[in-house]
């Protein structure tokens, strides 16, 4: 009998994962909240965060579900451009609101850095909560497998 073996993520890069997400979203937080200037500065800039990290998760779970598609040939090409499309027009215009702004410097940076530290997390905890899943359903594949295999 073949033995499987399930590969799962160290619990300390779990933590790590979720830490360094809530880290970002803290730091994107703390950044807008004081942001000098005018509210629909503000605003916009949540608004484009915000539109960021959820097409970062839609474009992530797109990629990772390219392998099971070119596998079962079961994808659908239109969504694909649908979350590389949202993902560059998100980060394009949150971009393009961060250097119009009327403010220092080393806000602008501040921001940018804290932006793209979110978005990459994101990236990141998509990715372990993905192999979490998968982890999880290949244990009760081989579960259900032993079982039948025994009775």
């Amino acid at each position: 009998m073949k033995t499987l073996i399930i590969r799962r993520d160290t619990r300390a890069w779990r933590i790590q994962a979720w830490a360094s997400f809530g880290v970002a979203v803290f730091l994107c937080a703390v950044g807008l909240a004081y942001l000098p200037g005018k509210d629909l500065d503000r605003a916009f800039m949540v608004m484009g965060y915000v539109f960021c990290l959820t097409a970062a998760l839609v474009l992530a779970k797109h990629v990772r579900d390219l392998e099971r598609e070119e596998a079962d040939g079961s994808g659908n090409p239109m969504f694909g451009y649908v979350a590389w499309s949202g993902f560059f027009l998100a980060m394009g215009l949150t971009l393009w609101g961060l250097l119009r702004m009327d403010i220092s410097d080393t806000y602008k940076a501040f921001l940018g850095v804290s932006w793209l530290y979110l978005v990459t997390c994101a990236f990141t905890l998509a990715k372990t909560l993905r192999d979490n899943h998968e982890a999880d359903l290949a244990e009760r594949d081989a579960a259900r497998r032993n079982s039948a295999a025994t009775h």
